[in-house]
């Protein structure tokens, strides 16, 4: 099988990204939750160092929550049924996701109070 264009990869990409903005609860959720990060940053003045880990653990999130819901879209079309072992494995990757936003609270707890 032939590799795709350059190009073709990065629309591909962008296409995911989009079906998980149109259609994805969780990660509008999170994307608000940068946009908020975002327009603190920004009125706050954070430290560029500060704002880099900030924004870093945001994109984390938002990786995971890809990944999360790929794992979620393989499983579904895999084994459509409930199985006990499918929704383990869905717990766990959905497990992966909340850590880190667990992760990204508390690094926003630690940094963000001495700009107020």
């Amino acid at each position: 099988m032939r590799k795709p264009p350059l190009y073709k990869s990065f629309l591909n990409a962008l296409h995911g990204i989009g079906h998980m903005v149109l259609q994805e609860r969780n990660f509008q959720i999170e994307l608000a939750a940068l946009a908020i990060n975002l327009v603190l940053i920004f009125f706050l003045k954070v430290h560029a160092t500060e704002a880099a880990v900030i924004l870093a653990i945001c994109g984390a999130v938002l990786a995971a929550e890809l990944m999360n819901t790929a794992v979620e879209k393989l499983c579904d079309f895999i084994h459509p049924e409930f199985h006990v072992k499918i929704g383990l494995i869905k717990d766990i990757s959905a497990g992966a996701v909340m850590l880190l936003a667990l992760t990204a609270l508390i690094i926003g707890l630690v940094i963000y109070p001495k700009y107020f």
